[in-house]
């Protein structure tokens, strides 16, 4: 499916069913590096369980035309501006990793837009180590390498992934490098520099899940509790033998985490 906002061309799958503004909507948002295929496993069972789904590229990402934008807010104001786009008034908004800094952001200062929050692999804080970092600026593989191996629950580093014939560290340094130069520098930077979420938590009214792994170097689970806290009636749900990419370490156990407040 294909939408413009602010005039330039963004892409999003729809789960393999028409996209119906008049039905409740439910949009995906993926992390920093990755694009809307992280949720494949996820999206498929809304479309065909009542809801419109978009998983959609940021801006730089995917097939989403560039550049990417360079803050938390800005997304946010963007993801606004899609979901306006889409002609629906409300969506929820499930976001993993950076996408879940930006559902919250959203849905903080745009809160007669956004429904519900599924917050997955989410934190107070996301500080990125400075070598990742100085590694994304020069545009060397090592940030990739370390995205993929932090980012990764130690189990799936070998092998038995439940989607047949996935590999997911490959898949992961696949995506990760079809990025343009400057796009995975951009979205750390980003995350690196927000200091708002336990702000923007405290003006969250919506019903709110936050799913997180047990296993998560990148984004530890307890680093996740003041949000929790500030959203008035969120839920947590720890899922096990999961590290930060739960929805494809995991897709089942996120997808039940999400169900009932999606």
């Amino acid at each position: 499916m294909k939408l413009s906002v602010d005039g330039r061309a963004v892409f999003g799958t729809t789960g393999g069913a028409h996209f119906d503004p008049d039905r409740p909507a439910v949009i995906f948002l993926h992390g920093a590096g990755f694009d809307r295929t992280a949720w494949r496993l996820q999206t498929r069972w809304f479309a065909h369980h009542g809801r419109s789904v978009l998983a959609v590229d940021f801006p730089g990402h995917g097939w989403s035309d560039g550049p990417a934008l360079s803050s938390i807010a800005a997304l946010a104001d963007w993801t606004a501006a899609l979901i306006a786009e889409t002609g629906v008034k409300q969506a929820a908004l499930v976001g993993h990793s950076m996408g879940a800094l930006v559902a919250l952001d959203c849905a903080a200062r745009h809160g007669d837009k956004v429904r519900a929050l599924g917050l997955c692999g989410v934190a107070s804080e996301m500080p990125v180590h400075p070598e990742m970092i100085e590694s994304a600026k020069a545009n060397t593989l090592k940030v990739q390498e370390l995205m993929t191996f932090w980012g990764m629950g130690n189990a799936l580093h070998k092998g038995g992934m439940v989607s047949p014939g996935l590999w997911l560290r490959r898949e992961s340094l696949a995506v990760l490098g079809g990025n343009a130069p400057d796009v995975i520098h951009t979205d750390l930077a980003a995350c690196n520099a927000y200091k708002d979420a336990p702000a923007r938590a405290a003006a969250v009214k919506c019903p709110t899940v936050l799913v997180l792994g047990d296993g998560d170097l990148m984004t530890p689970a307890a680093k996740a509790k003041p949000l929790a806290a500030a959203i008035a009636g969120s839920k947590i749900v720890v899922i096990p033998n999961s590290g930060h990419f739960m929805m494809v370490e995991r897709p089942d156990e996120t997808l039940e985490a999400l169900k009932s407040h999606v």
